[in-house]
């Protein structure tokens, strides 16, 4: 009895074992299809499955399953498979094309049969089809992962824009519009708090480009500059991240930046620009906006840059606006035009508080502009 107890306790404990393993296995081959790491040939046989298929409704019925029915799979595969593996399903199109030509008859004795051009056609579709498949192997990101890769950059941006929470008094957000209504942006934001949190370092930065062109720029300049602020004295930040940008060597190397240094206890506040439109200052008591303007030259130009700052507090009521040149600056209007319209938007703003404000100011200024526009309020209660 205690013999086969173990032997059953045994034979119970192997399939446990084996289901447990086939399981993992099964998860991580999944796991490593859907990132582009696994094998095709799941896809492979799949597709190679529906050529025969197809050749077999077009003898059936050519009317309504024409010869160029065979472009489907050979697009599919253009998405799925790997150039090897595509390779071998051309060859089995190829074949089922010759078939079908065999079995039709002559093109010239009537309609949907294999004609030469239903040959271009699917020719076509697999010569395209294969030069996404070199191009997919060649950079290393598969359609199934490409979508997945880009929302992750994206999200990455979005989160390092992120502004940190400001004590009591004070109020600050910021909105980004990217160029076309695409998802990323040559303008962010970079921020944190420092000396024990009693200061705001924010930085503002506008990539040369615009849109998706200067996405990738965008996220590897905001991960850098993210890592400078906060380990650099603030009269050190900017030549720093002009000595990175230059190391570089992009073809559309440069950026403008603006970077605010803010004593959240005291309201007393330091800007330095590097060739960034001037930032602007709402005083509580007069009702006026003033420009706050610091001379620097544009980031990723030249060695040994020098940056100069400017000074201002921030009194209670007060508000500071920083802001890039596709929210002020077009084709059609200069910067200064576009600064009094700014302003004049903002007025609206000042009886009911700017909460909120942000993104609306990009509505009413700079809605329909074909450039990147990004607008960061801070804001010390009354």
């Amino acid at each position: 009895m205690a013999g086969r107890r173990a032997q059953a306790e045994t034979f119970t404990a192997r399939m446990k074992m084996r289901l447990h393993r086939a399981r993992i296995g099964l998860r991580k081959s999944g796991v490593d299809y859907f990132r582009g790491d696994g094998s095709d040939w799941v896809a492979m046989v799949g597709l190679l499955l529906t050529v025969p298929v197809i050749a077999c409704g077009t003898l059936l019925n050519s009317v309504w399953c024409s010869p160029t029915a065979l472009v489907l799979p050979i697009v599919a595969g253009g998405l799925l498979l790997r150039p090897a593996s595509l390779l071998g399903l051309y060859a089995a199109a190829a074949a089922a094309l010759i078939v079908e030509s065999v079995k039709l008859g002559p093109y010239s004795e009537g309609a949907a049969r294999v004609t030469p051009g239903t040959v271009l056609v699917v020719a076509a579709c697999g010569f395209f089809g294969l030069l996404i498949a070199q191009f997919r192997s060649r950079v290393g990101v598969p359609w199934r992962r490409g979508g997945t890769m880009l929302f992750d950059l994206r999200e990455r941006i979005r989160v390092q824009s992120k502004l940190p929470q400001l004590p009591r008094g004070w109020h600050r957000e910021m909105a980004l519009r990217p160029a076309g209504g695409q998802s990323f942006s040559g303008d962010f934001v970079v921020a944190a708090r420092t000396n024990g949190g009693r200061t705001l370092e924010a930085v503002l930065t506008d990539v040369s480009g615009k849109g998706m062109d200067a996405g990738s720029r965008a996220l590897l300049l905001s991960g850098a500059f993210g890592g400078l602020l906060g380990s650099l004295p603030p009269h050190a930040f900017l030549p720093a991240a002009n000595g990175y940008l230059l190391r570089q060597d992009w073809d559309e190397g440069f950026a403008t930046s603006i970077h605010l240094v803010l004593d959240l206890e005291s309201g007393d506040y330091e800007l330095f620009s590097a060739g960034h439109p001037p930032g602007l200052q709402l005083s509580a008591g007069s009702g006026r906006w003033e420009e706050k303007a610091a001379e620097g030259p544009l980031l990723g130009v030249y060695d040994g840059a020098q940056f100069d700052s400017t000074k201002g507090s921030l009194r209670p009521g007060d508000v500071l606006m920083l802001f890039t040149d596709g929210l002020v600056e077009t084709s059609e209007r200069d910067i200064t035009e576009g600064i009094d319209r700014l302003t004049g938007e903002a007025d609206r703003y000042v009886s009911g508080g700017f909460h909120g404000a942000a993104w609306h100011l990009i509505e009413a200024v700079a809605k329909d502009v074909n450039d990147d526009r990004a607008l960061l309020l801070i804001c010390r209660d009354a």
